[in-house]
């Protein structure tokens, strides 16, 4: 059953990460936990991620503003070990509920938009870099973060999308330098890979076909889906 799954799972992932601009970890996460458990499940989730930013940010590394990513990377790498430690702190339930808990929360946040006025400015970005690297270590989501923080700062879709696959890629691989690599067979590896080529494909193929408000209310429905489901299963192994 794994051998479907995690495929599957993967390949979804990418697709709405690539049709959405946003969502992989959101909507892999939760799932890649519940099959693979939350060590290996969040690091898959950190390396995938990871190699979506990278090629997505080939063609638009121009855009990037390094001023307002020194920041925002440089807290993010002062906390990725602090979420490294909590997740081999916890027993698994505990785990699956600090998971679940963060991806549900931060669903929330996102779909509220929500405005704070601490989340702009240096400060700002200081604050949301650093809650980014510590949910990204500790849980494989360390988007929400930013978006808030692009939300807060007035940054166009244009404008965010290349410096949030920036953010992604400079977090992802302090979180995996940290957490280690996931213990995949070389089968589950080219599972993985070929199934976020494929999602890259379809993802792009989708594109433009689908109006982008009612792309971004799935992804988030399927993230709080699954946000929700891993509470539960934690809930259930207290």
């Amino acid at each position: 059953m794994a051998a479907v799954l995690l495929p599957a799972i993967v390949l979804l992932g990418s697709s709405v990460q690539w049709l959405t601009g946003m969502g992989f970890a959101l909507v892999a996460v939760p799932a890649l936990v519940l099959l693979l458990g939350p060590s290996d499940g969040v690091v898959l989730a950190n390396c995938a991620a990871g190699a979506i930013c990278v090629v997505g940010l080939a063609g638009g590394w121009r855009q990037v503003r390094p001023a307002a990513m020194v920041p925002l990377c440089a807290a993010a790498a002062c906390t990725v070990p602090a979420g490294t430690w909590l997740t081999r702190q916890l027993p698994e339930p505990e785990l699956l509920l600090v998971m679940g808990g963060l991806v549900t929360a931060a669903v929330l946040l996102v779909m509220r938009g929500v405005r704070v006025a601490a989340l702009r400015g240096t400060r700002g970005a200081v604050a949301a870099g650093a809650l980014g690297g510590f949910m990204n270590s500790a849980a494989g989501v360390g988007g929400p973060p930013i978006s808030l923080y692009a939300v807060n700062a007035g940054w166009t879709v244009r404008e965010f999308v290349p410096n949030a696959m920036f953010y992604g890629v400079i977090v992802n691989a302090f979180s995996v330098a940290s957490n280690g690599l996931p213990e995949l067979s070389a089968a589950q590896w080219a599972s993985v890979v070929t199934a976020m080529a494929v999602g890259g494909v379809i993802g792009r193929g989708l594109a433009g076909r689908i109006p982008e408000t009612r792309a971004r209310q799935l992804v988030l429905s399927l993230a709080l889906v699954g946000g929700v489901t891993a509470v539960g299963k934690g809930l259930w192994g207290l």
